[in-house]
């Protein structure tokens, strides 16, 4: 299973989820506050934009943005909010694909960078978002923490979410630093629908390392949009790296 078989008509058809889960105006709100104020004025480029929970927000603020995705089908749901004109898309890898221009934000949210399977592409998705930057321009991550620490020997799985109607089940293979994500959808009845997804875990020491290797430094990281502290117990980050400023 790869990412770029993941997300197909279905899975983008039944992405949106409007006004709850991620799409919640507690959790999107505080996203893109803090991304305006990240952009400072400038042009952002998201990479794996998908149907653009955050992109048509931030665009509605007044933030100019441009996106990147791997899937056609996730673009084309893009296009039932907003046309070309207003948020252009590159159909390409968020590893190597380029948009045109120069951005002052580049942002990877939700996890994303995880879709990428292999510390070589992670590395490489750090170097694309650098060469789209301006001197002193950004790259937020938000990415989760992988919770080992639930995983006595001898279980591979986690259940990381549970709520009526819901069970989200992670399975680990802790040599390749490999997780695939099952997303359990139940009703009344005896059936379930299932939703899969591979993902490589990072942590966020791996993650500031791949940073320095593009040429950033790490300008903060707290445990969500909002501001809050980033502890042992946080269980995910969002990360802001900085490009020096030119002399």
């Amino acid at each position: 299973m790869q990412p770029g078989d993941v997300w197909d008509r279905d899975a983008a058809q039944s992405y949106d989820t409007p006004g709850t889960g991620m799409f919640a105006p507690d959790v999107l709100g505080p996203t893109v506050d803090r991304l305006v104020g990240l952009a400072a004025g400038g042009r952002a480029l998201e990479l794996a934009i998908g149907t653009g929970r955050v992109a048509v927000p931030l665009a509605e603020r007044g933030v100019p943005v441009v996106g990147i995705e791997l899937s056609q089908h996730m673009v084309d749901r893009l296009r039932t909010k907003v046309d070309e004109a207003t948020i252009p898309v590159v159909l390409g890898d968020m590893a190597t694909a380029t948009a045109p221009g120069e951005f002052s934000l580049v942002l990877l949210v939700y996890n994303t960078i995880s879709n990428l399977l292999t510390q070589a592409e992670q590395v490489a998705c750090f170097r694309n978002a650098a060469r789209h930057l301006v001197p002193g321009g950004r790259f937020v991550v938000e990415l989760w923490v992988p919770e080992l620490r639930a995983l006595p020997p001898g279980r591979e799985a986690t259940v990381w979410h549970h709520q009526p109607g819901y069970l989200g089940i992670d399975t680990y293979d802790v040599l390749d630093q490999r997780v695939v994500s099952h997303h359990v959808r139940f009703g009344d009845g005896p059936d379930a629908q299932v939703f899969r997804s591979p993902h490589r875990y990072v942590w966020p020491a791996e993650l500031d390392l791949m940073a320095q290797l593009a040429g950033f430094e790490l300008e903060s990281r707290h445990a969500d949009w909002t501001g809050a502290p980033f502890t042992a117990d946080s269980r995910s980050h969002v990360s802001v790296y900085r490009l020096p400023r030119s002399a």
